[in-house]
């Protein structure tokens, strides 16, 4: 396997993951590189990731690397990318974005354009390597990079290439937004437990272990959600109360108002951005 350098500039929970992903995976630690402007920072990836070199200097690291992996802070991208232009026009490297909101057609404008732009939205679990990534790429992407981009990702968790950029931000309202959702319906769950009369951590271990087991019996069944809810449903049981209670209050109406209004807000933020750096 030929092993290209992979720089990241900015050195966050997610380059963290993503890297000691990759390492765990065989990828080469000394053709990986971080930009991180925090000199304590910077002495923990070191501490943390032997053999990744690590550097203040976001062009000396941009500079070295075939691959380019943005994660800064979405409201910093912009400023990032112009002070990183003219290296990446020399080198022409693939570029991956994991920064939410930001459009590739901004990102390629602000390095100067004609570049390989792939964004990706990745989610928390990424930190656990038990995420998921949506990608988009741009029509400048080879097959060959859109490729590298997969294999960096995976390294965190499943990939799904999507064909739309649009689609990025449903994959934004859906996994990116996710997590959180979830946390909600586990709170949810120990605390009526708790109301009921559970003890506290006995009422959050239910909800947990519960959430864990669906997720996984799920993840490995051909089944129809229907269907697996049929398998625990009974008529005239207590699920059946359960679920007809929430169906009653429009349950499936909520989560879709939620999402749109998650998908929405992200096309709002994308909007935004694009305006406010316009020469």
């Amino acid at each position: 396997m030929k092993y290209q350098k992979v720089a990241f500039v900015g050195g966050g929970n997610m380059t963290r993951a993503i890297v000691a992903g990759m390492i765990a995976g065989d990828y080469k630690a000394g053709k990986i590189l971080i930009a991180e402007p925090l000199a304590k920072q910077r002495d923990a990836l070191s501490r943390d990731l032997p053999g990744v070199i690590v550097s203040e200097d976001n062009n000396d690291v941009v500079g070295a690397a075939e691959i380019v992996v943005l994660a800064v802070k979405p409201q910093v991208l912009a400023s990032v990318c112009r002070q990183l232009a003219s290296t990446i026009q020399a080198t022409r490297a693939l570029i991956i974005s994991v920064a939410a909101g930001i459009r590739s057609t901004d990102i390629d404008d602000w390095l100067g354009g004609g570049l390989a732009v792939v964004r990706i939205m990745p989610n928390q679990p990424a930190l656990l390597r038990q995420g998921i990534s949506g990608i988009f790429a741009n029509k400048k992407t080879t097959q060959r990079q859109l490729a590298a981009a997969c294999n960096i990702m995976s390294a965190v968790g499943a990939v799904v290439q999507v064909p739309t950029e649009a689609d990025i931000d449903v994959v934004t309202a859906i996994s990116g937004s996710g997590p959180a959702y979830f946390y909600l319906l586990i709170d949810m769950l120990a605390k009526t437990g708790q109301d009921l009369g559970l003890d506290e951590n006995v009422a959050r271990q239910l909800a947990l272990e519960t959430a864990r087991g669906a997720a996984a019996l799920a993840a490995s069944s051909d089944a129809t959600m229907e269907t697996l809810i049929a398998r625990v449903r009974s008529p005239g049981g207590t699920t059946a109360a359960a679920l007809d209670s929430l169906e009653s209050q429009g349950v499936r109406d909520i989560f879709n108002t939620a999402l749109t209004a998650a998908r929405d807000r992200a096309q709002d933020l994308a909007n935004t951005t694009h305006q406010a750096n316009q020469d």
